[in-house]
């Protein structure tokens, strides 16, 4: 399979596709991965999570390639070098808070290497935490300074809320900034050139790989810009209805070595 579709690399989701609900990369989905390099296949992340959120991967996986947070938003390289970043524009930094909070979920705002809270005891800030391994710092007002803001976030376990809000946001912006949900209950507002399938189009230009040799694979409305733009991709078992129909064929979830089986059935041709 792995040969007729000439797959040269493969592009991952972390949240809900490479990582389990519990964020752990098993050793069946680390095997594949090494597999993947042994068969001369190249292998990069990209997440909604800070880059360097994503950097107790970078080792186990043996990543030699761009690692995109953000969404695309900022680009570094496996030793956290700053390769590219697109930051959301002040207006629209706050634009987003002002809707958001209308919607009445919480607000974080990344801005550098800073990931800043109003409400510490908010709703998943503890398991961000946990998850980035990194704690956030609690401001006062998260609008107080919006130059340079990487990305904004709208947080709440009301997911009709979230959902809402990610449909005003796009109304709102349009063409002036991307607004996805990352997780169902995540809302996340980027630059406007900072979706995954514009992380799928750098990763072609930088590695010199057609697009169409690219396999991605993941599980949110986010990933689907790089399921649009790649040659092959595979939805998660966990997935939405909306976003399997619009992947190239589905695997199991998460919670039962999706990805991995994903990898060895799809990629590796090896089941």
């Amino acid at each position: 399979m792995a040969e007729k579709r000439k797959i040269s690399l493969v592009l991952a989701d972390v949240d809900g596709t490479l990582v389990t609900e519990k964020k752990v990369l098993t050793e069946r989905a680390q095997t594949a991965v090494l597999h993947l390099h042994e068969a001369g296949i190249r292998f990069a992340i990209t997440s909604g999570r800070p880059a360097k959120g994503m950097a107790m991967l970078f080792d186990p996986l043996k990543l030699d390639t761009p690692i995109s947070g953000f969404n695309g938003g900022l680009v570094i390289k496996p030793d956290l070098t700053i390769i590219e970043q697109k930051t959301v524009p002040a207006d629209v930094a706050a634009q987003a808070i002002e809707l958001i909070r209308s919607h009445g979920l919480d607000v974080w705002v990344y801005r550098g290497n800073d990931w800043l809270v109003g409400n510490p005891k908010g709703p998943h800030v503890e398991h961000e935490a946990w998850t980035v391994k990194f704690e956030p710092k609690v401001v006062k007002d998260v609008a107080a300074e919006l130059d340079l803001v990487s990305k904004v976030v709208g947080v709440s376990d009301d997911l009709a809320a979230v959902q809402r809000c990610e449909a005003d946001a796009r109304k709102a912006f349009g063409g002036r900034a991307t607004a996805n949900r990352s997780q169902p209950y995540y809302l996340d507002v980027t630059n406007k050139d900072a979706n995954k399938g514009v992380v799928a189009d750098f990763l072609s230009r930088h590695l010199g790989i057609p697009l169409e040799a690219i396999a991605t694979i993941g599980d949110q409305p986010t990933d689907v810009p790089m399921f649009k733009r790649s040659g092959f991709s595979i939805a998660m078992g966990n997935a939405p209805a909306e976003v399997k129909a619009l992947a190239t064929v589905a695997t199991d979830s998460y919670n039962d070595e999706g990805f991995a089986k994903a990898m060895e059935r799809f990629i590796l041709g090896s089941s």
